[in-house]
């Protein structure tokens, strides 16, 4: 890392305070899986088209692909392992099992993110607000019927909580 374009980043990250350095030429996607080791964020495409980076920055889903780690600064970041808390699924989750929303898992933690995202602004979304609020998360498995039935019926179970 360049040590002349290092930059000191504060933000709050699955409700922990986290104060790192990072190079302003890295991303979110960077600072977060790799240097912070939160493995669920996975990195598909690097270009913000497939949605497997999805991550809640303010509670506004964002691809950490397309995201300058400086850009943190100041914010509160959920990534999918903030979602459950204390070894228990969160309902979308419990949701997406119980829906068979999982299939090979690679983009589900961005599908939960983007829903999470959804969900916090419309707790009761309609079929095609779900559609339309995963149209940028790229599944390969799954026909995408099992898993907007999975976030409708996870809305209904977390009626919008965090």
């Amino acid at each position: 890392m360049d040590t002349y374009s290092v930059i000191p980043i504060r933000f709050t990250l699955n409700g922990d305070k986290v104060s790192i350095e990072a190079g302003a030429h890295e991303t979110a996607l960077t600072v977060i899986r790799e240097r912070l080791s939160l493995k669920g964020t996975k990195e598909g495409c690097g270009m913000g088209e497939c949605g497997a980076c999805t991550i809640l920055v303010d509670g506004k889903s964002v691809n950490a692909c397309l995201m300058a780690a400086p850009q943190l600064e100041g914010r509160t970041v959920m990534t999918v392992e903030g979602l459950g808390r204390e070894g228990k699924l969160h309902p979308l989750q419990e949701a997406f099992l119980e829906h068979h929303g999982v299939q090979c898992g690679f983009c589900t933690p961005g599908l939960l993110m983007s829903a999470q995202s959804l969900i916090l602004e419309t707790p009761r979304p309609t079929h095609k607000q779900v559609v339309e609020a995963i149209s940028g998360n790229l599944c390969r498995c799954t026909g995408y019927q099992q898993i907007v039935d999975a976030i409708q019926y996870g809305a209904d179970k977390t009626g919008g909580e965090e």
